[in-house]
């Protein structure tokens, strides 16, 4: 979104700077009354103000963003696509590998919209997209409590962004990263 926005202010302001110098001719070879705010001499008396609207912010084409033109998600579009990788969980049927959608919900994933709902919510807050698939940062003091072999890896994208990860059961700060990040991944308390 913010990468159309962009495009279409530049667009919009090439457009405007083309129809400046058309305008600008047209006024200084008037005849008609020039406004008080216009200087009559000195070094910014040739430059005259571009009369008439300003040009409308004009579509992006649809090469910059999508086939139509749209932007992600505008036209059916996931936004996240993830694969998540599961093994030696323990529990019946939640080892493997599952396909995510969200936007419209979609995939192999056994709980496939609550780990939308899921996903939704902590893209709701900072914290949330900063911090759920971060790795625990090296040097973290951790209790050694060993929460089981359960082993997951994610791999895709979340809100258009790329996403690469490992989740294990290992030690407190990685189970406290499982939990939070349950449905995505089974819940195996």
């Amino acid at each position: 979104m913010l990468r159309r926005l962009a495009l279409t202010a530049v667009v919009s302001l090439a457009a405007l700077a083309a129809a400046v110098p058309a305008s600008t001719a047209t006024a200084s070879g008037s005849l008609g009354p020039t406004p008080a705010a216009v200087p009559t001499s000195g070094p910014l008396a040739a430059a005259r103000p571009a009369l008439g609207p300003l040009p409308m912010p004009l579509p992006l084409p649809g090469f910059l963003d999508g086939v139509d033109g749209t932007g992600p998600g505008e036209a059916g579009e996931a936004l996240t696509r993830l694969t998540v990788s599961v093994e030696n969980t323990g529990v019946a049927g939640a080892d493997g590998t599952f396909e995510l959608e969200c936007g419209p919900t979609g995939g192999s994933h056994p709980r496939g919209q609550a780990a939308c709902d899921r996903l939704a919510e902590a893209g709701a807050t900072r914290a949330g997209r900063q911090e759920l698939f971060r790795p625990t940062p090296e040097g973290t003091m951790c209790t050694m409590i060993h929460g089981g072999d359960a082993f997951a890896r994610i791999v895709g994208t979340w809100e258009g962004r790329a996403v690469d990860t490992t989740a294990s059961r290992r030690d407190g700060c990685e189970i406290a990263r499982w939990n939070s990040l349950v449905p995505v991944l089974p819940d195996v308390r």
